[in-house]
């Protein structure tokens, strides 16, 4: 094994991902007064939590239908303020009869 490069590919990996949590830290010591900046920054982890998200619904499943119907169910269900547990549970659920009902459309 290659123990120098592995130790140089672990420092490399490890210095670009405390960057960007210390630089903000290090950079901006006063409290942001821009009402916009400050919305922008409240909505960043839903943005990426979505971007990280979204993909991996459509390619979790054999099939975009099954992934879309449990999409569907989720997003209806959260925005009836129904708990996480019951949310996924319900997608699930959704996700596994829309994959038992498929094969049998198909010729």
């Amino acid at each position: 094994m290659n123990y120098p490069y592995i130790l140089s590919a672990v420092l490399v990996m490890a210095l670009v991902t405390y960057l960007p949590r210390m630089l903000p830290l290090a950079l901006f010591r006063k409290p942001i007064r821009s009402r916009f900046i400050r919305s922008f920054l409240g909505y960043v982890p839903y943005a990426v939590l979505a971007a990280i998200t979204f993909p991996a619904i459509f390619q979790s499943t054999a099939s975009a239908w099954s992934a879309f119907g449990g999409l569907i169910a989720a997003m209806l269900l959260a925005y009836m303020e129904k708990g996480l547990l019951t949310v996924a549970l319900s997608a699930t659920a959704v996700v596994l009869i829309i994959e038992q009902i498929i094969p049998l459309f198909s010729v």
